[in-house]
């Protein structure tokens, strides 16, 4: 019986193949092998906190898929962590408010009442005013921390309406009744502009007078002095629009951003002067105002250009 034994290949051949073999195996795979250890640098970067890193994608395979799905992660993270910590700087600016709000009217209680138990007064006329001023004091931290309620039981998703069918054009007629002599006392008039008939829509009334009633007091407290609050309501796109503008101090284009935003606070309104300052967006007015419009499926916002204020309240007709 025979075998037919096969020739080995010539040592220095298989050699070479084989040589040939890896250096291409190495050229078609080094860029890809290099471009793996610049992704683990990056995220190892990008684990240490450095979310600022970016990968150039200058590849259109997977792995420069993958390098712009890790840029895309990176910029989401911070993105993230930016609004979280504007959020708490927010949070620890409006508790500070607030303590400021609050604390203001107390202390000025406590010091009446330390007069009036000393009875360090001269007679029964300044005892009259220390009473009075006692009494102004009483209600207006009664009002910061109603405002502070309302803020938060609106924000919860448990917010409930007790709607009814009420005309509008007759309430803001109401509240206008009320505004005008508060507005006369501080050199401000009215311009008013109301619909001929009568503006029917399905409102929670006491929600819908508080949302009217905290843009009118924004215009009492900020509008420029002498000047004049312009009202105009009006039927346009199946919605009812209030707006209410004045002139007031200029604000800066962040302020104007953040006016509605959540827990966001701005300096210049925490003391406003007597005659002008920044709309009172900064406290807790224009934040429920803008919570009641969105339950009631409608919207609040502010146009604003070189001292001219004009927010606009739109709500859905049925």
């Amino acid at each position: 019986m025979y075998r037919t034994t096969l020739p080995s290949p010539p040592p220095l051949s298989f050699a070479l193949f084989a040589a040939g073999f890896l250096g291409v195996f190495y050229g078609l795979t080094n860029g890809s092998i290099r471009y793996l250890v610049r992704l683990e640098d990056s995220l190892n970067a990008m684990a240490g906190g450095d979310l600022d890193h970016r990968l150039t994608a200058e590849r259109a395979d997977e792995l420069g898929r993958v390098a712009a799905h890790i840029n895309a992660m990176a910029e989401q993270l911070e993105t993230r962590i930016r609004t979280e910590r504007q959020n708490e700087q927010a949070k620890l600016e409006l508790i500070t408010g607030i303590s400021h709000d609050l604390r203001t009217p107390l202390t000025s209680m406590l010091g009446y009442l330390e007069l009036l138990r000393g009875r360090a007064y001269r007679d029964e006329r300044e005892r009259e005013r220390f009473l009075v001023n006692t009494h102004s004091k009483a209600i207006q931290l009664k009002s910061r921390i109603d405002d502070l309620f309302d803020y938060t039981r609106l924000s919860a998703s448990e917010a409930r309406l007790h709607p009814e069918r009420i005309d509008l054009r007759e309430l803001v007629r109401q509240l206008l009744a009320e505004f005008e002599p508060l507005a006369a006392e501080q050199g401000l008039s009215v311009a008013a502009s109301l619909p001929a008939g009568g503006l029917e829509l399905t409102l929670d009334p006491g929600l819908a007078s508080r949302a009217i009633d905290n843009l009118l007091t924004n215009a009492l407290k900020y509008a420029d002095k002498p000047g004049v609050v312009r009202l105009r309501l009006a039927a346009a796109d199946g919605r009812a629009v209030l707006e209410i503008a004045n002139r007031g101090a200029p604000i800066g284009p962040e302020q104007e951003a953040r006016l509605f935003e959540r827990f966001y606070k701005a300096d210049a309104a925490r003391s406003p002067a007597p005659s002008a300052g920044g709309p009172a967006g900064a406290g807790l007015g224009l934040s429920i105002a803008r919570e009641i419009a969105r339950l009631h499926g409608g919207r609040l916002g502010l146009t604003y250009r070189d001292g001219d204020y004009r927010f606009a309240l739109e709500l859905p007709m049925d």
